[in-house]
């Protein structure tokens, strides 16, 4: 009798056992669609991922770009930043320079003393100008060019080529590699 009820089952254990072949090919089929199902989910987070790993490096990009962009412009605002107060200055130094000019005519010890002084402010504020950048245009001789030069007048000149610069009515000035001021030229207009 023991050994009876050893080998009975109870019913809990039947019923596991009938779950058991019941469930057996269903869940097989449910493998399948799961691992589908897995699959397919997968694929889709790689390919979110692929897309925000993209979307990422273009926003970097983006964001190094407009970081060079404005270290460029801080560059290029500190380099030109004393643009205005230097056209200021420039009609300073075409004064002194017409002083110089009209106190070199005149033969007078007062002037000869003044004429230094003004030499002197000349060669000072040319150290300043020079400090910041800002060059005078020697162009005497040169070829004129529309992008520094303005012209004035045309004057004949058989002896140089057409286009060349012949006088200097105002001196153009450059403050590092732009244009400050163009220099007003006299250019010839025709010749050899």
């Amino acid at each position: 009798m023991k050994d009876f009820k050893k080998n009975l089952k109870t019913k809990e254990e039947i019923d596991e056992e009938k779950e058991d072949d019941i469930e057996s090919p269903v869940s097989d089929e449910q493998d399948d669609e799961n691992s589908v199902k897995k699959t397919e989910e997968y694929q889709k987070l790689i390919e979110e991922n692929t897309k925000l790993k993209n979307d990422f490096l273009r926003a970097y990009a983006d964001a190094e770009n407009t970081k060079k962009r404005c270290a460029q412009e801080i560059e290029k605002n500190s380099k030109y930043a004393i643009s205005s107060f230097a056209k200021e200055l420039l009609s300073v130094a075409d004064n002194l320079h017409r002083a110089i000019d009209s106190a070199s005519q005149t033969s007078s010890t007062e002037c000869e003393n003044l004429l230094k002084g003004i030499e002197m402010t000349e060669a000072e504020l040319t150290k300043v100008f020079n400090k910041f950048g800002i060059q005078k245009m020697n162009i005497i001789g040169t070829h004129f060019d529309p992008n520094f030069h303005q012209v004035i007048q045309e004057v004949e000149d058989k002896e140089k080529p057409a286009g060349t610069i012949i006088a200097e009515l105002q001196t153009g000035y450059m403050i590092n590699d732009r244009i400050l001021r163009e220099a007003m030229v006299v250019v010839s207009k025709g010749g050899k």
